[in-house]
This record gives C-alpha cells, structure tokens and sequence, in this order.
C-alpha cells in the first residue's frame, strides 16, 4: 500500500502598521496586501479578507468534487459571490454570511447541487466558520 503523501502549506498572515499608516499584510510564504477603510478606497478591508477567504476556498472546492465525481471535463467556469451582513447590535461581528456559487459546464440542476453540497464539506474556510473556532488572542 502506498504511503499518503499530505502537502502542506506554511499558512498564517502578520499585519504590521507604522504610525499613521495603513496595515501591511505578509505572508509566511512571502505574500503581501495593503489594507483599504476608506468607504470608497479600491483594495481590500479586513471583512473583505474574510468573505474573499471564503469565495476562494468554494470555488476550488467546486473543482475538487468536480474531480472527486469525474466531471472535471464537463466543469466550466466557477465563480463564488460571498457578501455578510453586520449585526444589528453589539459586538461587532457578522451576523449572516452568503455564498452564491455559479458553476458553469454541462450539468444539470441536481449535478450542481451535489457539487455545491460536495464543496462545503471540502471547504476548510467554510467549515472552519460554521464551526465557530476557539479564537486566542494573547500579547506578544
């Protein structure tokens, strides 16, 4: 019996801010991103991570049950929509999150269920958040 082989991925994000600039965010892979607050400012703001997170994981997700099912030829294009909604009252959170998953190729109705369905189980982002993770915030 072969020996399963795990990649892995060093993961993780540092967010660094110089007084009266905006924070930087790295990598441990060497990655980076300038944060946006501005209403208006094009880039990214921290809840935008937080759905891009999601949007991402789902629709590579999608292709990874579409290969788990043998329909990886018949996948087309994949896009995720992800957009929250804040809680009315304290403390500040996300109360509701909403994916919109478009999964072009040909399939049916009930074969896009079922990859939707597969994807949610895959996905580590998403059931990371339906679990409520234990959150430890600690000085450095």
């Amino acid at each position: 019996m072969a020996d399963l082989k795990i990649r892995t991925r060093d993961t993780g994000a540092t967010a660094r801010m110089e007084k009266g600039a905006m924070p930087v965010l790295s990598t441990p892979t060497g990655g980076q991103l300038d944060l946006v607050t501005g209403v208006s400012a094009p880039g990214f703001n921290p809840l935008d991570l937080l759905y891009a997170s999601l949007a991402a994981c789902l629709a590579l997700s999608i292709r990874s049950a579409a290969t788990r099912l043998g329909v990886t030829d018949r996948l087309g294009e994949v896009s995720a929509e992800v957009r929250g909604e804040k809680a009315a009252e304290g403390p500040s959170r996300v109360a509701r999150i909403e994916a919109v998953l478009h999964i072009g190729g040909d399939f049916d109705d009930a074969t896009r269920d079922q990859l939707i369905h597969m994807a949610e189980g895959i996905c580590t982002v998403s059931n990371t958040l339906a679990g409520g993770p234990e959150i430890a915030v600690r000085r450095g």
